[in-house]
């Protein structure tokens, strides 16, 4: 069953980013930046396989953004070139769905550009503002310097430090947990100049 019109219309605009539904035509790139080794070293995947990716993009297509229990996952398009940059996704508790969390992963060819911290923040806006959620968190890879600097960048507390919490791709990996409340994010952006 397909979500309804209104939800699937869901878009988030920024100056030059728009966080938006996947569709068809993304496949090619998804693949292709899932893929590198580069960008999925800190990520749960090693490879991602097309027959996979179109399956996980069908499945996409038919949640709604907020649903407690599910990760929803924003394509992130350049408005100018009309280009896939990567994806974010926000997750609702299934056990209380005033709780969040969420998740980004960049093409190596968009990172530097700014994209990641203008995606996340547009994601922590519509999770505070539009969802109402109450607390919005984060978990790295200690050793990933760029998302650690990204989550702090943005206005997130590092709430937690778990030595050894994971074996990751045959290792025993570090964890940071990152977080913020509501209360919080409206006091940043009404910091923030116009």
């Amino acid at each position: 069953m397909s979500a309804p019109a209104s939800a699937r219309a869901e878009v988030i605009e920024t100056p030059r980013l728009r966080l938006r539904r996947f569709t068809a035509a993304d496949l090619p790139a998804f693949v292709a930046y899932r893929s590198d080794p580069q960008v999925a070293r800190y990520q749960s995947w090693d490879d991602c396989a097309p027959d996979e990716a179109e399956a996980f993009l069908a499945e996409q297509d038919g949640l709604r953004p907020g649903t407690p229990g599910t990760w929803f996952q924003f394509a992130v398009e350049v408005k100018s070139t009309g280009e896939l940059a990567g994806d974010c996704a926000l997750h609702v508790h299934d056990e209380d769905p005033r709780l969040g969390a969420i998740g980004y992963t960049l093409a190596r060819g968009a990172q530097g550009c700014g994209y990641a911290t203008e995606a996340v923040r547009a994601l922590l806006g519509y999770a505070f503002g539009t969802l109402r959620l109450h607390r919005v968190s984060a978990t790295t890879d200690c050793e990933n310097a760029a998302s650690v600097a990204l989550l702090e960048r943005v206005g997130m507390r590092r709430e937690a430090h778990f030595l050894q919490h994971v074996w990751f791709k045959g290792r025993w990996s570090d964890e940071y947990v990152y977080a913020l409340l509501r209360d919080e994010w409206a006091a940043l952006a009404s910091a923030s100049p116009a």
